[in-house]
């Protein structure tokens, strides 16, 4: 496991944006997968996107078009533009990390390590 350290969360109010971020300051790996996860109150935690060491991005469906996900390889850290915010997406927000390639929207238990989450409300 690699400590991932997120940041950037706060309130803000509907149709506000905000960026996350996520540092993975020893995660030195050529090959790997990266993601954004979010639960909120009562909800199972639900994955938004992916990223992997290629470059290459995965949304699921309901996050096309609001969200963004990069990643600073030179930095080490993983982000995420969240644009046009709605109260529903009030939650806990948390990166993940684990090797190979995402091929896609991959599922929590696929992924070995977590941030310990940032909160978004947006009221």
């Amino acid at each position: 496991q690699v400590q991932l350290v997120e940041s950037g969360g706060g309130s803000v109010q509907a149709g506000g944006s905000l960026r996350l971020s996520c540092a993975a300051p020893g995660y030195t790996y050529d090959t790997y997968c990266m993601g954004w996860f979010r639960q909120a109150p009562g909800k199972e935690r639900e994955g938004l996107a992916t990223i992997d060491s290629d470059g290459d991005a995965a949304y699921a469906d309901s996050m096309k078009g609001r969200f963004t996900i990069s990643s600073d390889n030179a930095k080490n850290t993983l982000y995420l533009q969240m644009n046009s915010l709605k109260v529903e997406d009030t939650a806990m927000y948390y990166c993940a990390a684990t090797l190979g390639r995402c091929y896609g929207v991959r599922p929590e238990s696929d992924f070995s390590s977590w941030g310990q989450g940032t909160q978004v409300t947006v009221s």
